[in-house]
């Protein structure tokens, strides 16, 4: 078995309702994004999926974060823009866009700092 990991980043300003602390307050975020996707064999070049390929998709998720105001962004106008809640969205929205027979999504890290993140995986 293979995993695979890409990287990237966006910025991006949210606030948490019902939260009793500074995070209550507008904030930003250089939020930094990990894609994880298993393969259990390889293609006829040898490679699970191209990474250019894989950042591509992922990129065009977080697209519609990046210098946004999270918390006027569907779902988040109803949930939290929480660091789960953001990562189960990322993967979600990315699931729908990977038509790999070879890769399946594993899952996303989204870090809200360099000592804070959350990951979002199926069972």
């Amino acid at each position: 078995m293979f995993e695979l990991m890409i990287e990237t980043h966006f910025s991006s300003a949210h606030q948490l309702r019902g939260y009793k602390g500074e995070c209550e307050n507008l904030h930003g975020h250089n939020w930094k994004v990990q894609v994880y996707v298993l393969a259990d064999r390889l293609n006829e070049i040898d490679i699970a999926i191209d990474f250019r390929e894989l950042k591509r998709m992922t990129n065009e998720v977080v697209s519609s974060l990046d210098h946004a105001y999270l918390n006027d962004i569907f779902p988040f106008t109803e949930k939290n823009p929480s660091s789960e809640n953001i990562a189960k969205w990322i993967y979600d929205s990315l699931k729908k866009k990977i038509n790999n027979e070879n890769v399946t999504l594993s899952g996303v890290t989204v870090w809200e700092s360099e000592t804070a993140s959350a990951t979002y995986f199926e069972e």
